[in-house]
């Protein structure tokens, strides 16, 4: 209220200073901690802010940004999907953030975030990348699509990767019925992280129920 907008066009700004806008503005994002394995067999482990999902089938959708510090070549969780096409999505919850964290850094190829982290792999049932034992949420995923996004200078500078659920893991303590009988997640005891801007995160302590306006609104 009072003040007028601030108009900031993308393409006078540039596609890399548009980073700290979208990662702000675009809150709170759910965390994909994605497991992956190369084609010798080498673990890695990151987390992935630019997630979603959707149901029929069930999918997960990740757009994995290329390496600034690897002069724009793939991330390892990039190229281990593209040369096997499986993957795991983790959960992350707050009784296990501060370990996940330590995945985050610009490591070397070749090196087991999954160990240096402190993390527990445990094998998966349809797909060999292994989950993560601490994550109340495990899904088990293939590719089904993959989109190459160029930048302004017409450099390939993400992929956004659409992954099918092939089989979910939930831990009992987290799951719940709905009054017909599906499965769901409770919000309370799966104690979610998510990403805001800059370096900080948020939990989803402070939820609000509010139904949907009545369907036959149109006809009085």
């Amino acid at each position: 209220q009072g003040g007028g907008m601030v108009a900031i066009d993308p393409k006078v700004i540039g596609g890399k200073k548009c980073y700290p806008l979208i990662i702000s503005a675009v809150v709170p994002r759910p965390i994909a901690f994605v497991s992956t394995l190369s084609r010798d067999g080498e673990q890695n482990l990151a987390p992935f802010s630019y997630f979603t999902a959707f149901h029929d089938p069930p999918c997960v959708v990740l757009c994995i940004c290329r390496a600034g510090y690897r002069e724009g070549k793939k991330k390892d969780t990039m190229q281990n999907i593209d040369d096997t096409g499986e993957f795991t999505v983790n959960i992350i919850s707050d009784w296990f953030v501060e370990a996940a964290n330590h995945t985050c850094g610009n490591y070397d190829p070749g090196v087991d975030e999954m160990s240096l982290s402190g993390l527990t792999p445990l094998p998966s049932t349809r797909v060999k990348p292994p989950r993560v034992q601490e994550s109340a949420v495990q899904m088990e995923c293939v590719v089904k699509h993959k989109y190459e996004a160029k930048g302004y200078a017409g450099e390939d500078t993400a992929t956004v990767v659409v992954g099918e659920i092939v089989m979910f893991h939930v831990h009992e303590k987290v799951q719940k019925s709905t009054p017909s009988g599906s499965a769901y997640v409770g919000l309370e005891e799966l104690q979610p992280i998510s990403r805001m801007g800059g370096n900080t995160y948020g939990r989803s302590r402070e939820c609000f129920d509010m139904p949907r306006p009545d369907r036959d609104w149109q006809n009085k």
